[in-house]
């Protein structure tokens, strides 16, 4: 069992290993949720809609796969906030009145969108905090290793420097949102790898993960540090690659360093065919909504022994501890593993990818309509 503290705030992460016992090691409160059949209400709200992966991947994997286990009797009320915490706690409380069976709630801030929590804990609905950590007396919560996410970014980082990386070599961190709490991991494991590596030269947490914001903070950062002089940048996800390749192409520059980036977009795999983006952390999508969605299933169901089975991680929220958790692991998506990647899982087709001004670059890179 794997046993982690997460913090809203800038601080670090703490990470500790301890050991598990049965399924009754990790034992869930089903008090929440009566016992139901297949005609169930699975409650989802989704936090922006700047990373299109929420629209095309997680709303429709999750709403596939609770009619699956359902036999198409359950359904997905989704709801979308578009990085208004204020509108989501709205959405949070709509659910309440319509009193949905359970709730995948992927929050905007996540301190606050607490007092939601409570009430729907109060209203009898259990709060699976799905993607991001949420306050309050959440139920459960299931993401990626956060903290490994931003480890393999940084170590891919210092692998694209090579091997005479060193101090002297000035990096740009773009960071996510501060309102996020994964953000706040990604940091912190791309810190484990980077500090005393190279000089950080500048460092931003990005507003509401806005790619235009990354931009300007870029054009920033290159206006101080000079643009010949940034070796690197680690941004934490493929829309604030995007924004950082922008400011970097309007300063000038030809032969951009190496950027990474999160989440395996398309329009990120195409730069990485093209050698403008370095790398992604895939996260499998399809993977973590399937098991959200069973988690949420089994959950309105009352399967205490079924949910306990998925949950065996745990995860201390700065206002509770011991959350019943599921962690999904993450890869770097580089040029050399697309086909064992997003092509593999379904996300994407060569033909996706390969769009017909890349021909040349997918057919060195070996993929192929």
């Amino acid at each position: 069992m794997r046993r982690i503290a997460i913090s809203v705030a800038t601080t670090t992460l703490s990470v500790s290993l301890v050991g598990c016992g049965g399924l009754d090691a990790v034992r869930s409160s089903d008090d929440a949720s009566p016992t139901k059949g297949d005609d169930i209400t699975v409650g989802l709200l989704l936090p922006e809609k700047s990373n299109p992966q929420y629209e095309q991947f997680h709303y429709p994997v999750i709403k596939a796969e609770v009619a699956s286990l359902t036999h198409g009797q359950g359904r997905v009320e989704y709801v979308n906030a578009d990085a208004d915490a204020g509108e989501q706690s709205r959405q949070l409380q709509q659910m309440i009145n319509e009193q949905v069976d359970v709730i995948l709630l992927d929050p905007v801030d996540a301190h606050a969108i607490a007092g939601g929590v409570k009430k729907a804990k109060k209203a009898g609905i259990a709060v699976i905090a799905y993607d991001r950590l949420a306050e309050g007396p959440i139920d459960a919560y299931i993401t990626f290793d956060n903290e490994l996410v931003g480890e393999i970014q940084g170590r891919s980082l210092l692998e694209a420097l090579g091997e005479d990386a060193g101090v002297p070599d000035k990096i740009v961190m773009m960071n996510g949102s501060p309102t996020d709490p994964n953000a706040q991991q990604f940091k912190a494991g791309a810190l484990l790898t980077l500090d005393g590596k190279v000089t950080i030269a500048k460092s931003f947490d990005t507003v509401d993960w806005k790619p235009q914001t990354a931009e300007k903070n870029m054009t920033e950062a290159i206006k101080e540090i000079g643009k010949n002089n940034i070796k690197a940048v680690y941004a934490a996800n493929d829309g604030l690659a995007g924004g950082v390749i922008e400011a970097l192409k309007t300063a000038g520059v030809t032969d951009l360093p190496p950027i990474t980036g999160q989440d395996a977009e398309l329009a990120a795999v195409q730069r990485i065919v093209t050698g403008e983006q370095y790398m992604s952390a895939y996260k499998p999508y399809p993977q973590e909504a399937e098991l959200a969605a069973e988690m949420a299933v089994t959950k309105a169901q009352g399967k205490g022994i079924q949910f306990d089975a998925l949950t065996r991680d745990k995860v201390d929220s700065p206002t509770h501890k011991g959350i019943p958790s599921h962690l999904v692991p993450v890869v770097a998506l580089t040029k050399d593993n697309i086909k064992d990647t997003v092509i593999r899982d379904g996300m994407y087709t060569p033909s996706d990818i390969c769009v017909p001004q890349l021909a040349a670059e997918c057919a060195a890179t070996g993929l192929k309509k």
